[in-house]
């Protein structure tokens, strides 16, 4: 079986020989598990079963501010903190609740093309499940333009700016989506956007399913047309709008902290309609636990979301600077040797 087969099997809830799985970092925890391991290529032996190529917003480095980086959309992202990967919004580029003075970026398309037809490869020579996919797909491109408070105000007092605002963003993402979806090969498409906190959601379902959830609806739609398994990103407890999700056509929910959720009765609730990625927590488990601990939460995590297939076995993130290298070590080693430990 490949890896593309065992993930297809378990998106169809059918129980596969092995969990299909998929470990992702940052770039200071590569360095150290690189360093820890003596090998700077590990990533291509541990056989993860998904690779993807997801539109953040290109970035370039301003010359006259070192580790502050401006994406397509006008944002400055200060990566001078622990955050080396994304940073923190620097910037406020829409100061009022108008669109007036603000034209979107043209989609770079040649870049995209050139990341398509790469990953399409390797996903090819890997037999893997292949994506494409947006980060910062809606919320979070609003609120970085725009800025958190602000953004959330707007939704109670400014309700026609956020409309328009939000149309704009789905607009340019429909672009990305059909861009993608012309190459026939890709078995999905990722859309990340964190909506959640650790107890609900940032701006409350209702406010979700007035603003969020119809562009949402939208760009499923575009997908399912051809055929393709939709993937969702979310940080946080997002349980009260999993019936809105499966409704408008969601596959896989990634990603699914158990600090937050009972992966038992969510399993149980869900997992006949959800395909759950994630479930081993970057959050508590790999920073602070033992090895031995970390093996033996990573089988008792398969052995229950696994169960009839609806499973990726994943960390809840990529896996941050703070964890041991030989915590990544022992994540592999049951991953990657499941029939001898379930």
């Amino acid at each position: 079986m490949t890896k593309k087969e065992r993930v297809l099997l378990a998106l169809s809830h059918q129980q596969t020989d092995i969990v299909p799985y998929n470990i992702s970092f940052t770039h200071q925890e590569y360095k150290k598990v690189a360093d820890y391991l003596g090998d700077p290529d590990f990533i291509n032996k541990i056989n993860n079963h998904l690779c993807g190529a997801t539109f953040d917003g290109y970035v370039t480095e301003l010359p006259h501010k070192p580790g502050y980086f401006m994406d397509d959309f006008g944002v400055v992202w200060n990566r001078t903190g622990p955050d080396k990967d994304i940073g923190v919004p620097d910037n406020l580029i829409l100061h009022e609740p108008s669109m007036k003075n603000y034209k979107f970026p043209e989609v770079p398309k040649e870049k995209l093309l050139k990341e398509y037809e790469y990953v399409l490869k390797e996903g090819r020579k890997n037999e893997q499940f292949v994506f494409a996919g947006i980060g910062f797909s809606m919320f979070e491109r609003a609120w970085t333009l725009r800025g958190m408070e602000n953004l959330l105000t707007d939704m109670l007092l400014e309700p026609a700016f956020v409309e328009e605002l939000l149309d704009s963003i789905c607009d340019f993402n429909i672009q990305i989506i059909d861009l993608a979806l012309s190459y026939g090969e890709f078995d999905g498409f990722y859309f990340g956007d964190d909506w959640g906190q650790q107890r609900g959601l940032i701006m409350g379902p209702e406010l979700w399913r007035k603003f969020i959830k119809p562009r949402m609806k939208r760009m499923y739609e575009r997908v399912k047309s051809k055929g393709k398994f939709v993937i969702q990103h979310s940080c946080g407890d997002i349980h009260e709008i999993f019936p809105d999700l499966i409704e408008i056509g969601l596959d896989v929910y990634q990603t699914f902290q158990p600090e937050i959720y009972d992966i038992e009765s969510i399993k149980r609730e869900y997992g006949r309609y959800l395909t759950f990625w994630g479930g081993i927590s970057t959050q508590r488990l790999l920073p602070f636990a033992t090895p031995e601990e970390i093996k033996r939460k990573t089988i008792e995590t398969i052995r229950i979301l696994g169960k009839d297939g609806g499973y990726i076995a994943a960390p809840t993130h990529a896996i941050p600077g703070d964890v041991p290298p030989q915590n990544v070590e022992a994540l592999i080693e049951v991953l990657q040797n499941q029939e001898l430990y379930l």
